[in-house]
């Protein structure tokens, strides 16, 4: 196909076929191979063969970069890109953790960017939240800013045209007691936060002296339905989670992400207080799936031409 960019992906869930249908619209891009643990995927993409794992799916083939859509924690995803470096491909990730970890999973991160600086390739991680809705947008629009004193961004969505396994991911049907132990767990509710605030401050320059994340269930006053759940009243209908980044004794980043079953609005708001205070309002909210595939293909060409390494979004910031 010419000069188009050969691309294999791995992961073929939700946004993994969403990044797949974009991928085939575009003449500029060429799927070269598919990687799924699950060979029942194959019923949902005639025509494509879908391999268990990368070696067996470039066995005949050659890409230049890998679209990974299987994890979002970066104790899965290292060994994964990992592999992939080590076969010279770059790599373009919906993984949240690894939007920026660098602050987080510091021996990952310097094991990935090792690894990819000795292959010649870039890694980055990308999607609408981290990755654009809560970090990098809000360092764009702080570029009209004579001052920012400090940034509000809030993400409030209704849950219940979502698909199931977003409305599950938030706890939705569950009840407090299995909320609060899913929580002790680990690995619930929206996943990458705090990268986002790690992101954002370095996008303005901000060394934080902390960050903290809190997460609570919202409670339905009332008995809800969606096409996959029946929610009753005193059962959980979603998740409302805080992140702040603390410079001295103030907050000066606060990230709201809000999604229940039953919300009475969805929006995106972003508010930078400081010379002049600016404002952003997203009425009905961004689709965050449409989004996430959208800015994992946009990324594609963006990866090849960055230097080495493992990259975040900071390292696109307008050169202003």
């Amino acid at each position: 196909m010419g000069n188009s960019i050969r691309v294999v992906q791995l992961g073929l869930g939700y946004i993994g076929l969403a990044v797949h249908e974009i991928l085939k619209e575009r003449p500029a891009f060429e799927i070269v191979g598919l990687v799924d643990t699950d060979p029942a995927k194959a019923g949902d993409l005639p025509g494509y063969r879908i391999s268990a794992g990368v070696g067996e799916a470039l066995a005949e083939t050659s890409a230049q970069v890998a679209v990974v859509t299987t994890t979002s924690r970066m104790e899965s995803i290292t060994p994964q890109v990992l592999d992939l470096v080590s076969r010279g491909l770059s790599v373009v990730s919906t993984c949240e953790e690894l939007v920026y970890p660098w602050d987080s999973h510091p021996q990952q991160a310097a094991k990935i960017d090792a690894a990819a600086r000795e292959s010649g390739v870039a890694v980055l991680s990308t999607g609408v939240n981290p990755g654009f809705l809560m970090d990098f947008l809000p360092v764009v629009i702080s570029r009209v800013a004579r001052r920012v004193d400090s940034v509000l961004v809030e993400r409030y969505q209704d849950a219940a045209p979502r698909r199931e396994a977003f409305q599950r991911k938030i706890g939705a049907g569950l009840t407090v007691e299995q909320f609060q132990a899913r929580v002790a767990g680990g690995n619930f509710g929206h996943a990458g936060l705090t990268a986002s605030i790690q992101l954002l401050a370095a996008g303005l320059g901000w060394r934080l002296d902390k960050t903290a994340e809190s997460i609570e269930p919202v409670i339905a006053d009332r008995a809800l339905k969606t096409d996959y759940l029946a929610i009753e009243p005193g059962q959980v209908a979603g998740v409302y989670q805080v992140g702040t980044g603390t410079m001295g004794d103030r907050d000066v980043i606060r990230l709201v992400f809000r999604a229940a079953v039953g919300e009475p609005k969805s929006y995106d708001r972003i508010h930078l207080e400081g010379d002049p205070p600016l404002e952003s309002i997203f009425n009905g909210g961004v689709a965050g799936d449409v989004a996430t595939g959208a800015i994992t293909v946009n990324a594609i060409p963006l990866v090849l031409r960055l230097p080495p390494g493992l990259r975040t979004m900071a390292d696109l910031w307008p050169a202003f």
